[in-house]
């Protein structure tokens, strides 16, 4: 089954140290089903990927090899409605990024896949399974 992949989760792939059995468990999911993402998604892999290039936690053709394994993982690109997200924002106090995830997994009916505490509480109380590892 589809499921929304938070960047929370695809950020926890990309340094060892910060691993997370959830992120391990949709990485493993993802050999079967895909996931759904808003193309805000490759922005934040990129800007956190930029950010541990800063704090010296990766080199650059690390960033490379992270974003080209990732780019060959089942993930589709769909963009939510911005009304939707707007509601769902202001209704859950997310902001509009986040809102944008949860947003497709309402409209989806799929679970959200997220090691965000506050997507993952507005989630719940919005009637989303969330990902379980």
């Amino acid at each position: 089954m589809a499921f929304v992949l938070d960047a929370s989760i695809a950020a926890a792939w990309c340094l060892p140290d910060e691993r997370a059995r959830l992120a391990d468990a949709v990485q493993d999911r993802l050999i079967e089903d895909r996931a759904i993402v808003p193309s805000l998604f490759w922005y934040e892999v990129r800007n956190f990927l930029v950010l541990q290039e800063r704090r010296k936690r990766i080199v650059p053709l690390e960033t490379v090899k992270i974003l080209t394994d990732m780019q060959g993982m089942p993930i589709r690109f769909e963009e939510p409605d911005s009304d939707h997200v707007l509601e769902l924002a202001r209704s859950y106090g997310l902001t509009v990024y986040d809102a944008s995830y949860l947003s497709l997994a309402v409209s989806n009916r799929v679970p959200l896949a997220t090691l965000d505490r506050d997507l993952a509480a507005a989630a719940k109380q919005a009637g989303v399974e969330l990902f379980a590892a």
